[in-house]
């Protein structure tokens, strides 16, 4: 049966709570990133009833088609059909027993900023200035920002030691805010603007050259270097609570 598209901001997080309720019934570790890309889309609904946004429909459409590549991504994987090798990678990573929390939202952030985001924007700009969206798109940014201090309180929910540990070493919480914010301003904005420039017919090249590079940083997650992977595996034995009970800490 052909499933119903996806129109607005409301439909996306039913199926984001979807997404959230089959990891915790399955267990399955790729309701991390959903619970947090849950928080992102209700501040952007919040945003957009508060007119933050410089245009609140053209936003709406950015958020729907933005995140309908991660619900198509998730469901391609579950079904075993293709998908880009950016979310191949990260939905993988979710079958792994070492991977932190913290990973597995970085390698979904590494997925849907660095090339769902640009796409998005490139697509909701078809015919139009892209440039235009450069305000919104900085604000999106703004939110996904905010919420680093936000996941930081809720990974010290699921393990208590992870305070103690960015406090004496710093490493982590650098390590989360220089790899999610900087190349999601950067990278993904690039990446919008040569893609919203280039010709109807060689887009689809273009995206699958982006894909290759995205997949290829999942390296700085899964293997982030000898200190920081003793710092994983510490924290890792740390963790409290089943995956279900990390799933509902961080959507809550």
């Amino acid at each position: 049966m052909k499933e119903s598209p996806i129109d607005t901001i409301d439909q996306v997080i039913i199926s984001l709570d979807q997404i959230i309720q089959e990891s915790i019934e399955n267990e399955s570790c790729a309701g991390y990133f959903a619970a947090l890309y849950r928080k992102v889309t209700l501040k952007v609904k919040e945003g957009i009833e508060q007119d933050y946004f410089d245009n609140g429909p053209r936003m709406e459409h950015l958020d729907v088609v933005f995140a309908t590549r991660y619900i198509h991504a998730y469901k391609a994987y579950k079904h075993g059909e293709p998908l880009t090798r950016s979310w191949q990678v990260a939905f993988a990573l979710s079958t792994h027993y070492w991977p932190i929390v913290l990973q597995h939202l970085l390698i979904g952030m590494n997925a849907h900023i660095n090339l769902d985001l640009g796409i998005a924007a490139a697509e909701i700009s078809e015919g139009k200035n892209v440039n235009d969206l450069h305000g919104d798109f900085d604000k999106i940014n703004e939110i996904l920002s905010s919420l680093v201090h936000e996941v930081d309180r809720d990974l010290a929910e699921i393990w208590p030691t992870f305070r103690i540990i960015v406090k004496a070493l710093g490493k982590v919480d650098d390590y989360l805010v220089d790899f999610s914010m900087k190349l999601a301003r950067d990278g993904a904005w690039k990446f919008a603007k040569h893609l919203a420039d280039t010709p109807l017919s060689l887009k689809p090249e273009m995206i699958i050259a982006r894909d290759q590079k995205v997949s290829k940083k999942a390296s700085l997650i899964t293997s982030p270097g000898f200190l920081i992977t003793i710092i994983f595996r510490w924290i890792r034995l740390g963790e409290r609570g089943s995956i279900a009970k990390k799933i509902e800490d961080l959507k809550n």
